[in-house]
């Protein structure tokens, strides 16, 4: 059997079509399975120092009654730290458009705080946090509905309170993981 010049190229092709796809699959995999590098704003006690700062005006203006509610989702042992990143990443996304911006002028550090946090937004969604696909995860709707239900400025003391607890999660698992550590990070920051 003979084969010709463009039965050959039309093998190689088809060959080289599905090598691609096996090396984009496991790419995807590798991206989807392995946390990110930190940010560096995750990184500068600054923006820590600023975030709890923010966190503590806000908790100082909460509301007796709203001691006890927790807008923040809890990160689940059976979830992945990629999973708990981006999830958080997600609400980040939530917070600096829909909750930072009517606090702004609540406190000093505000406008630097919000564009550490953009930035950290940025890198996530460069390292490979797609935001959109946890925007109906379930956590992320809980979120937004406990957040609804306590309504305008109630709901904003509250978020802002919580901006800490955000502020962890992200620092906590949207870093790669180190060596020997990666199996016990789950357990140890299962908050």
């Amino acid at each position: 059997m003979k084969l010709d010049n463009a039965t050959i190229a039309s093998c190689l092709r088809s060959a080289a079509t599905a090598l691609a796809v096996l090396f984009l699959i496991a790419w995807t995999e590798q991206v989807v399975s392995h946390p990110v590098h930190r940010s560096p704003p995750l990184k500068d006690p600054k923006t820590h120092q600023a975030v709890r700062e923010m966190s503590q005006h806000a908790q100082r203006k909460e509301l007796e009654e709203d001691t006890s509610i927790r807008l923040m989702p809890r990160a689940g042992a059976d979830q992945n730290h990629m999973e708990i990143c981006c999830l958080h990443a997600n609400i980040l996304n939530f917070y600096l458009n829909n909750i930072l911006h009517k606090y702004s002028d609540e406190h000093p550090s505000m406008h630097q705080l919000k564009t550490d946090l953009h930035r950290v937004s940025e890198d996530l969604q460069d390292q490979g946090c797609n935001l959109t696909h946890y925007h109906n995860h379930r956590h992320t709707v809980e979120f937004r509905r406990k957040l609804e239900k306590m309504e305008g400025v109630r709901g904003i003391n509250k978020a802002v309170g919580e901006i800490d607890i955000l502020f962890t999660y992200l620092h906590d698992y949207c870093e790669a993981p180190k060596p020997f550590a990666n199996a016990t990070n789950g357990a140890d920051n299962d908050n």
